[in-house]
């Protein structure tokens, strides 16, 4: 087994997301109902729904495609806040991605490149109960396996992600829709670092399996 991914093993492994998250409709639902308006399960399901369409089309030429594919789908089609940071997140994160295939260090530019251009765009920094508390530490934590190939730098990852969800429930919100409950949105984790766990979660289970 390869500890790479070439240009279709990255649509499919995009499709196998996309498959995962629509699953999960309901978990980020309830997530956001807890400190939101209720609607990002819904959104996230509307983007992913457009990024299978986008990658069920002719064969992608290059690694980085697929991911163009899928952060321009859930840019359309998700809306508000959440559809723009993680579209940024997977347009900005393919200029990560070099060569035509994908390996550790590929994936952890990947999630590098898109967490700066998220930060830049959504004007936030860690700590304030956002995606990018789970973001964050999985760049980090990429980067830091990277060097032993795709599979455990995805593996990582994910650990990170896990780690920024559970920090997230003691911070208070301080952006986005959770900002107005203040104190009462501390004890329950953000829904966007969920989505970035769940994402993440497909992605290495897609590495360990092809």
């Amino acid at each position: 087994m390869s500890d790479t991914l070439d240009a279709t093993q990255a649509r499919d492994m995009l499709v196998a997301v996309s498959n995962y998250m629509i699953d999960r409709t309901d978990t980020l639902t309830d997530a956001d109902l807890a400190i939101g308006d209720g609607d990002h399960g819904i959104g996230m399901r509307r983007g992913f729904e457009a990024a299978l369409e986008a990658l069920n089309g002719e064969a992608p030429e290059t690694v980085d495609a697929p991911f163009k594919a899928t952060g321009m789908a859930i840019m359309s089609n998700t809306g508000g806040a959440a559809g723009a940071v993680f579209g940024t997140l997977f347009r900005a994160g393919s200029k990560g991605i070099p060569g035509d295939v994908i390996d550790g260090a590929g994936f952890a530019a990947f999630l590098e490149e898109g967490l700066a251009a998220v930060l830049k765009r959504g004007g936030v920094t860690e700590g304030q109960k956002t995606m990018v508390d789970a973001l964050a530490p999985a760049a980090r934590a990429a980067r830091a396996a990277s060097a032993d190939g795709l599979q455990a730098t995805t593996a990582a990852a994910v650990d990170g992600a896990l780690q920024g969800v559970e920090a997230s429930k003691a911070m208070v919100a301080t952006t986005g829709k959770a900002r107005s409950l203040g104190e009462r949105s501390v004890g329950h984790p953000d829904p966007g670092a969920i989505s970035i766990s769940l994402i993440l979660t497909a992605m290495r289970d897609y590495a360990q399996t092809n």
